[in-house]
């Protein structure tokens, strides 16, 4: 059996479930999508400086010289963050070699040359009031290794 509750009680309850939902609803979502949107942001900055990377590296050891190897894998960087409308920095491309004679050229068979890219995504709908915009940045890097080889000789 129900215990007895006065009619005047449940009449009160009416209507309150809508608002309620939409309330909570806002409360949860609106982080909820603005969470989706942010690592959304990240995953894309994440891609393009993986590309950049590989892309400097591979361009880096097809080139002929150190120099013109440093110019083109500094454009491939410049091309791959520009497609995904990241920043580019100074010092945002470091290029390494292993296995090189000391003082010796990084373009020698055998070698392997390393490219690292360091960046910073700006999380989306950040005022630049106060400089929250500066502060709102997340640092992504990635890192690249290819080997030098050369038709014709020994790896």
């Amino acid at each position: 059996m129900r215990p007895w509750m006065p009619a005047r009680k449940l009449a009160d309850e009416d209507g309150n479930a809508p608002i309620e939902f939409l309330v909570g609803g806002v409360i949860l979502l609106v982080p909820l999508v603005y969470l989706g949107i942010a690592l959304a942001a990240i995953q894309g900055a994440s891609l393009a400086t993986e590309g950049a990377a590989r892309e400097a590296a591979r361009v880096y050891v097809s080139a002929a010289t150190d120099a013109s190897g440093r110019t083109a894998a500094d454009r491939a960087v410049t091309v791959a963050l520009a497609d995904r409308r990241l920043p580019r920095r100074d010092g945002d491309l470091e290029l390494s070699c292993e296995g090189a004679a000391p003082g010796g050229d990084c373009l020698e068979t055998g070698t392997r040359v390393t490219a690292t890219i360091h960046t910073e995504v700006a999380l989306p709908f950040i005022p630049p009031i106060f400089g929250l915009d500066k502060a709102a940045r997340v640092p992504v890097e990635a890192t690249a290794t290819a080997p030098v080889f050369r038709l014709g000789e020994a790896p």
